[in-house]
């Protein structure tokens, strides 16, 4: 395709995107059915760039403000992540001064929002909680794409012969430094045509998402529910934990999220795992069960704004009150999960958000309103579980993770014990 072709339809898609009206995943999956004809490469230039257009959001607006021709083909050329020589070939000779100029600006000298690309609203109470220094390193490395982190399904496979594996196919795969089932790969290879990912050897899955399951920790033989499943990755963490045994519950009130768990489930060889759609958290599934349950995962419906680096929109797209929404879900769906709960069980409470919000403060009133259970030190839980180094990933006795410290998505995970 002719450079210049490309270009505007990169600044076809920027324009779609930038209307937040939906989740950019989705928008950019749309465009491509539309565009069958872009190749694999084309295709990779084109979401790359929009992806880094809304990482750094405010500073491309910003410089984008100067400059002629159409906005959204400025903001194209300023966020490029194909060929620079491809570039090159789209643009007239004053496009050419123009990027040059604007591309030698020191970010340093810009103000200090344009720097973070963060809402106020987001930077505010992330800037309290950390500090200054942290703050700028916590900003940063959200403004990077996140590796591709895998859990090793341990029913099937040792994580050495997994990365063995991955290794003869020329993918170089290091082990997690936290959990013990993780490989990490550099970059986006593709996966799903693999041996070892068709045979359900490995499943995509961020290591702080493997930690939720660790710090679960179901046995062998018990009754345990994954509450708010989603599309099952910690559904099949915890069923492999299982070794296949007993029987894992997992709820969600999507079934559309559920059928997406099919193929996954069918790849991974468990068949202790019963899907279930519930109406709201207090269906009547639940009620049956209450009491009955030894573990039970609550991951529940958050901002995501822990995952900024494989989903930058959520931050233009989430708001204060869109939270404070989710607060009040987060409450009633952990206060319905804790009545499976059996006497002796265990309970975690977990989100994918950096927000105290949505974190400590749902732990602290469930907590302060349910003194029938015990607060459980994450770090006690997870030394147990073979996590390595679990000291470096607790405050305060949760599990507390951020991408600048622990190159993980940003969880947070509460844990409980209920009294006998």
């Amino acid at each position: 395709m002719h450079p210049n072709a490309l270009l505007e339809l990169c600044a076809e898609l920027i324009a779609a995107v930038n209307k937040l009206d939906a989740p950019a995943d989705a928008t950019v999956s749309a465009f491509f059915r539309h565009h069958k004809h872009l190749g694999q490469r084309e295709r990779a230039s084109l979401a790359e760039t929009v992806y880094a257009l809304l990482r750094e959001r405010l500073r491309f607006q910003n410089l984008a403000q100067s400059g002629s021709g159409p906005l959204n083909r400025r903001l194209a050329m300023l966020a490029w992540r194909g060929s620079d020589s491809f570039l090159g070939g789209a643009l007239g000779p004053a496009e050419k001064q123009w990027l040059q100029q604007v591309q030698a600006i020191d970010p340093a000298s810009l103000q200090p929002r344009l720097r973070h690309n963060l809402p106020d609203w987001l930077a505010e109470p992330l800037l309290a909680r950390l500090g200054e220094a942290e703050f700028w390193r916590l900003a940063g490395v959200l403004n990077e794409p996140a590796p591709l982190d895998l859990r090793v399904n341990t029913l099937k496979l040792k994580r050495e012969e997994a990365q063995a594996q991955l290794q003869a196919a020329g993918i170089a795969a290091a082990p997690t430094p936290y959990s013990p089932l993780g490989l990490r790969i550099d970059g986006k290879p593709a996966l799903n045509k693999l041996a070892v990912f068709t045979s359900g050897g490995v499943e995509v899955q961020d290591e702080g998402s493997q930690l939720l399951a660790l710090l679960l920790a179901p046995k062998r033989g018990e009754m345990v529910v994954d509450f708010c499943a989603g599309a099952g990755g910690k559904t099949l963490a915890l069923g492999a934990a299982m070794r296949n045994t007993g029987r894992l519950y997992a709820f969600d009130v999507s079934g559309h999220r559920l059928d997406a768990l099919k193929p996954r489930l069918a790849r991974s060889g468990l068949s202790n795992v019963y899907p279930a759609q519930i109406a709201h958290e207090r269906d009547e599934r639940i009620k049956r069960l209450a009491g009955k349950i030894d573990r039970v995962l609550v991951d529940a419906p958050c901002s995501g704004l822990g995952t900024l680096r494989r989903n930058p929109d959520l931050k233009w797209r989430q708001s204060p009150q869109a939270v404070a929404e989710l607060q009040a879900k987060q409450r009633a769906i952990l206060a319905s999960a804790a009545r499976l709960v059996k006497p002796g069980g265990r309970l975690v409470y977990a989100t994918c958000s950096l927000l105290e919000a949505e974190n400590e403060e749902v732990a602290a009133e469930f907590g302060a309103a349910h003194p029938g259970f015990r607060p459980l030190p994450a770090d006690e839980a997870l030394a147990k579980a073979q996590v390595e180094r679990a000291g470096e990933l607790v405050e305060n006795g949760a599990l507390r993770l951020w991408p600048h410290r622990h190159a993980t998505d940003g969880f947070f995970a509460a844990a409980w014990e209920r009294a006998a």
